[in-house]
């Protein structure tokens, strides 16, 4: 096999990394899920030029692909085109040093950088043009105009005015249960729900564990799904998490629409991410209801493939492929092919 003739795909999020090594004509040489929690020390030598934790199973899943393709990434590149969307590349300045990253490690001889939220965008819709909403840990939003334009958030936290994501949810959760036990809030089934879910049978009883550390604040992100089961059992507060989280991915995506004049055309706003893995109807509607307010011919797609078809499809796009080969890709690169190889090969010492 020609090494210069394959095109690598990335998709990295915050807790879990896809990786596919395809040929130009679609065909899947490799593919492979990473998550966070799959690494311990001894494998961090397959990515060592980066600070941020949570890109370390890049280094690990791209080791893994080329394994399954036959090939060593020994300072070699084993693909000519590579399609990094990252979770973190917000910034000019947060791109430019995920690219010379990218380029310290060696895995392709064209590397291109993106965020995450261009790889939903490329797997919800053939389109050249839409919105893509990312809610997974946190949340993201993107735009493109059919001329091309782009629109984006800096995406990174309160500080540049957002809300939403797993985080936030548990955050309100947290909030809630711990004000229903102690009188401060109305009654609420997250006064229950939220200490179970940690083992724990009082809400102070978690505070006191994260205060002391003994729980990590980010495991607060775990308790999204059972917000939303919550809700749809008809606790009261629980409704009110879902419902803003719906009515922000409706100011972000609508505010990306108007911003680039798509109000009067028939746009796909892809979503992405964690939190969109849920059947709270009433979620999908109430998204539904407010983007038609801004754009009355625009349709919602969740997203049913994983992102890093998108990440792979842009790779073909850059290498001119054919129709078929972007077809192959999607038939074969789906979340059960991802969910047989979840786990890198450990190296011999």
């Amino acid at each position: 096999m020609t090494r210069s003739r394959t095109i690598l795909a990335v998709d990295g999020g915050g807790s879990k990394v896809d990786v596919a090594l395809i040929r130009p004509d679609g065909e899947l040489l490799g593919a492979t899920r990473v998550r966070l929690g799959d690494l311990d020390h001894s494998t961090w030598f397959m990515a060592p030029k980066v600070e941020e934790r949570h890109l370390f199973p890049v280094g690990a899943a791209i080791a893994e692909v080329a394994r399954q393709a036959g090939l060593e990434p020994d300072g070699v590149p084993i693909a000519d085109v590579g399609v990094f969307c990252l979770a973190g590349a917000d910034l000019p300045a947060d791109e430019r040093r995920l690219m010379a990253w990218v380029r310290g490690n060696d895995w392709v001889l064209r590397p291109n950088v993106r965020n995450d939220t261009f790889a939903v965008l490329r797997t919800g819709t053939d389109r050249a043009w839409g919105v893509a909403v990312v809610c997974g840990y946190g949340t993201n939003c993107t735009g493109v105009s059919p001329d091309g334009r782009v629109t984006r958030f800096p995406a990174v936290g309160p500080i540049s005015g957002d809300w939403g994501g797993g985080s936030e949810i548990g955050s309100m959760a947290a909030w809630y249960a711990v004000r229903s036990e102690d009188g401060r809030g109305s009654k609420t089934a997250l006064q229950r729900l939220v200490p179970e879910h940690f083992g724990l049978r009082r809400a102070r009883q978690l505070t006191e564990a994260m205060y002391f550390e003994r729980i990590g604040e980010e495991r607060l992100a775990e308790l999204a799904p059972l917000v939303f089961r919550a809700a749809m059992d008809g606790d009261e507060l629980a409704q009110d998490i879902v419902n803003r989280q719906a009515d922000e991915i409706v100011t972000m995506a609508g505010t990306a629409i108007r911003r680039l004049r798509m109000t009067k055309l028939d746009v796909e706003v892809v979503l992405g991410g964690g939190i969109f893995r849920n059947r709270n109807r009433s979620f999908y509607e109430r998204i539904r209801e407010g983007l038609l307010r801004v754009a009355p011919a625009s349709s919602i797609v969740p997203l049913a493939a994983p992102p890093v078809v998108g990440a792979a499809l842009i790779g073909l796009d850059l290498a001119g492929a054919r129709p078929a080969a972007r077809r192959r890709v999607r038939a074969s690169l789906t979340d059960e092919r991802l969910a047989t190889h979840t786990r890198p090969r450990r190296k011999e010492r």
